[in-house]
């Protein structure tokens, strides 16, 4: 009886407490180097940029975008931008997770958009304060207008954060390339928008709105880097490379456990349920 709860308790382990504690330590080390990114890139921004960015290009590109505006595309710019305010993203970001959550059978989806868009949130916030750079003067902006320092841009730093995770985990549930394809391409065409419609509407600078960028994807990445070390170690001791686009099937415990003793019959059907097998109907429901 002692053996047998022994090996139950050290497949656990090895199959939840390891794999889910390197994905928090990763995602938590992460977030840090990413708030430390905020702070350097507010140094940088601070020393070097200075008024040779106003001159070369923000400024410039302000003007530009000034000679485009009409009545109503300022009305519909300004109703795509809100979709990444401090309302609307939250909204559509729960909206987008729950149908990850709900597709993928698993609550992955939730850890990983939720903790990548509280750092997201916190490096906007310390960079806004560490820097003060001041907004565009209202005139030549669009109302309704905004007051809260200016560097990064929130709206495009929260938004890659969310969309690009967003379109990460679908892909890893959609069989056919070319929708993935078509997925990747809406949500980049959507990151670009949201971050271009700041300067449009005077809300930004573009610097606010590339730092906003680079931040995003630092994070992105490094969040996708722990995804992929979770499952690395949680299928470790099976055949077969770390699930890939093209590979979901590898997300399955028990691929090279066929000959093993009788544990192997319920934790294949444990797995089952753990969403990590490929689905039906021309996806694999293993996403997160």
């Amino acid at each position: 009886m002692t053996t047998g709860t022994e090996n139950w308790l050290a497949h656990r382990w090895g199959k939840w407490v390891v794999p889910y504690a390197a994905l928090w330590i990763t995602m938590l080390v992460g977030g840090v180097v990413v708030v430390i990114l905020a702070l350097v890139s507010a140094e940088v921004y601070d020393n070097v940029v200075d008024d040779a960015g106003l001159a070369n290009l923000d400024k410039p590109t302000l003007a530009f975008m000034e000679q485009l505006r009409s009545p109503g595309l300022d009305a519909f710019v300004t109703g795509f931008t809100n979709i990444g305010g401090g309302i609307g993203m939250p909204i559509l970001a729960s909206i987008l997770t729950a149908v990850l959550i709900y597709t993928s059978r698993t609550w992955r989806p939730l850890i990983l958009i939720g903790g990548a868009a509280a750092v997201s949130v916190t490096a906007t916030s310390v960079g806004k304060k560490l820097i003060g750079r001041t907004r565009p003067d209202h005139a030549d902006a669009v109302p309704p207008y905004e007051n809260s320092p200016s560097f990064p841009s929130g709206h495009t730093l929260n938004t890659t954060v969310v969309i690009a995770l967003v379109v990460y985990l679908a892909c890893l549930q959609i069989k056919r390339t070319s929708a993935r394809i078509g997925l990747i391409t809406a949500g980049v065409i959507f990151i670009v928008a949201m971050g271009l419609s700041r300067v449009y509407l005077g809300h930004h600078w573009m610097t606010d709105v590339i730092i906003g960028w680079v931040i995003g994807l630092a994070w992105v990445g490094i969040v996708i880097l722990a995804h992929r070390l979770f499952h690395v170690l949680r299928h470790r001791e099976h055949a077969g490379a770390a699930p890939t686009f093209e590979h979901p099937a590898h997300l399955h415990d028990g691929a090279a456990d066929g000959s093993a003793d009788g544990d192997a019959v319920g934790t294949k059907t444990a797995d089952a349920n753990d969403a990590d097998t490929p689905g039906t109907a021309g996806r694999s429901s293993a996403s997160g």
